[in-house]
């Protein structure tokens, strides 16, 4: 898998160096830079501009690239042992899901499920990016059926809770949660709806009543880990 970029490949060196196969150079790098490539013994090779565009897929590659082996998927047993989850229904735009990550794994969320017919290796390269690397260390699962993810976390005892603007802005604490988040174009279905636990919303000023769905993400996420504290 490529990733590219000064600060996913600063991030990957730090915390996955292990991961990383060999780098792809366009120019020159400021020599600390430099540095910290040439202690990880792995090759180093120079490409024209052309050749990191295509790896980048276009993407604004900072002259810098790197080829490393990606993180596997987890099964929904693993997944499963976890106390606190998301689960992504038709999200796909890849902005959103690297946002979701970055947010998730900062504010300390076990893993994040994935509810679309499949994720391509090319959107994995983006969502790593955009996540500024949080990708690379947070448990996540690909699965096509929601409805089949949802009767094993409920199974698991887990809270399933959603997120909709009908919901309630009172948060309960959870010892298990799973925050069902659906796409801002559809929002979850309303099947889907009636099998949760709860929903969850956030009041909103000034008669707005959007937020992106990553803002929201992490909105719910503070609310609660704090419920949970208190």
């Amino acid at each position: 898998m490529i990733i590219y970029g000064k600060q996913p490949i600063l991030y990957a060196i730090k915390t996955c160096p292990w991961s990383i196969e060999e780098f792809y150079l366009v120019k020159e790098l400021p020599k600390e830079l430099f540095s910290q490539l040439s202690k990880l013994d792995k090759p180093i090779k120079r490409v024209d501009n052309k050749k990191a565009q295509a790896l980048a897929h276009g993407g604004n590659h900072q002259g810098i690239l790197a080829q490393i082996t990606p993180p596997q998927p987890s099964s929904l047993k693993e997944l499963k042992e976890k106390d606190s989850l998301l689960v992504l229904c038709e999200i796909s735009d890849v902005g959103n899901v690297g946002s979701i990550f970055r947010t998730a794994y900062a504010l300390g969320v076990g893993g994040i499920v994935i509810c679309l017919p499949s994720l391509s290796q090319k959107a994995i390269e983006s969502i790593v990016r955009l996540s500024s690397g949080a990708f690379l260390h947070m448990p996540y699962g690909v699965f096509t059926q929601v409805f089949d993810v949802l009767n094993e976390l409920k199974n698991a005892n887990f809270t399933l809770v959603g997120a909709d603007m009908q919901g309630q802005e009172s948060v309960e604490r959870y010892q298990k949660w799973a925050l069902f988040l659906g796409s801002e174009s559809v929002g979850l279905s309303a099947r889907l709806k009636h099998k949760l636990d709860t929903m969850l919303s956030i009041k909103m000023e000034h008669h707005f009543d959007s937020l992106n769905v990553a803002v929201a993400t992490g909105i719910l996420i503070d609310r609660i880990n704090y419920a949970g504290k208190h």
